[in-house]
């Protein structure tokens, strides 16, 4: 098991104590395949954004070499043209089961390589995952559109969806601001890069209308502040409009309305939105009232709770029943930026991010 000791800064009251925290990094160890690929769960499918945000989470907890394993696993089995398809069985790269490739999903490597180096300011990491990075961006871009937005996947014979979704744009934003981290810091400026992100950020803040209408979903609400998109006096009036309707007390986030189902992951992402905001003791409530989703036996935590019961007599359960590596990297995250960690805080926080050129127009 992991030693408490190196998850000092994960400990929160109401939230994980050291053992606890421990034994959620060990409950994500133990999903890893040798290979580096993190699935959701032993027997399902792995995606990569996922697969990089348990990665992050292993980071977070000082487990550099592990995490290190599943960045060198997509270095691996990127796609010729910078992407990777939207699902392998249980981490399998020979068994694809969607060979979609969807934008947010390829971006994310920059998120996870950015925090991967400054959790341990391993240089030649940063030099061995360049082109995959790099190669990342690019395919990403292909789908940027006149206004700014990036459509939101390839289909398998390469069609462009040029549709764009408010939460993938906003997550590809947080991409490309640390691609340019990791660009500057490799001293190959990235002007292109620079305009792309300066274009989505803007449409993301004033531009609703050039994505699809997800507003039934929690993610929609409260990723642009996650991401950093949207700042300030904005992001307030954004959550705040939209508190009621997503926010159970006690409970949690429902992921999408008017369903009667909190889930942990956006719960633990919305707590990250908050903290953003400078929010840390609402962000601290809402991680305490998912604890109810914690399973003692291995330290991971089930996907969502249906909190009223069905129409057909079904009672309040547990639902469904899979406790997924990216719940407890969630988790973990949100825990180690209120914590202090210093890679999550500048990689959430956004200090060190370039914000990209904003363009002179609408």
């Amino acid at each position: 098991m992991t030693s408490p000791g190196r998850t000092e800064h994960l400990v929160l009251p109401g939230v994980l104590t050291a053992e606890q925290a421990a034994g959620t990094v060990t409950g994500i160890l133990a999903v890893q395949r040798e290979d580096g690929a993190i699935p959701w769960f032993r027997g399902h499918h792995l995606d990569p954004w996922d697969h990089t945000e348990a990665a992050m989470a292993l980071d977070a907890a000082g487990e550099h070499e592990a995490a290190a394993r599943a960045y060198e696993w997509l270095a691996r089995h990127q796609n010729q043209d910078g992407s990777w398809y939207a699902a392998y069985q249980d981490g399998d790269a020979a068994d694809v089961t969607d060979r979609g490739r969807e934008t947010n999903f390829c971006a994310y490597i920059a998120v996870g390589v950015w925090h991967h180096y400054l959790a341990t300011g391993d240089d030649t990491f940063l030099d061995r995952m360049w082109p995959a990075v790099y190669a990342a961006i690019e395919f990403v871009l292909g789908l940027q559109q006149p206004g700014g937005e990036i459509g939101w996947k390839r289909e398998e014979d390469g069609t462009p969806v040029r549709d764009a979704l408010l939460t993938g744009s906003s997550s590809i934003h947080q991409a490309l601001r640390c691609a340019l981290a990791i660009a500057e810091e490799r001293e190959e400026p990235q002007p292109d890069w620079e305009l792309a992100a300066g274009a989505l950020g803007h449409a993301i803040r004033s531009h609703p209308e050039r994505f699809l209408d997800k507003s039934r979903y929690s993610m929609d609400w409260y990723y642009p502040v996650l991401a950093g998109a949207i700042t300030g006096p904005a992001a307030k009036t954004r959550i705040e409009a939209e508190w009621d309707r997503f926010v159970v007390p006690g409970l949690g986030v429902r992921c999408v309305l008017p369903n009667p189902w909190v889930t942990g992951g956006e719960s633990c992402e919305l707590a990250l939105a908050l903290w953003v905001m400078g929010e840390s003791d609402r962000a601290l409530e809402i991680l305490q009232s998912v604890q109810h989703l914690r399973c003692a036996e291995d330290g991971l935590y089930w996907t969502g709770y249906v909190f009223e019961a069905g129409a057909d007599g079904s009672p309040a359960a547990i639902w469904p029943e899979e406790r997924t590596s990216w719940t407890a990297g969630s988790l973990l995250l949100a825990v180690a930026a209120l914590g202090g960690d210093e890679a999550t805080v500048a990689v959430f926080g956004g200090e060190r991010l370039p914000r990209g050129l904003e363009p002179d127009c609408c």
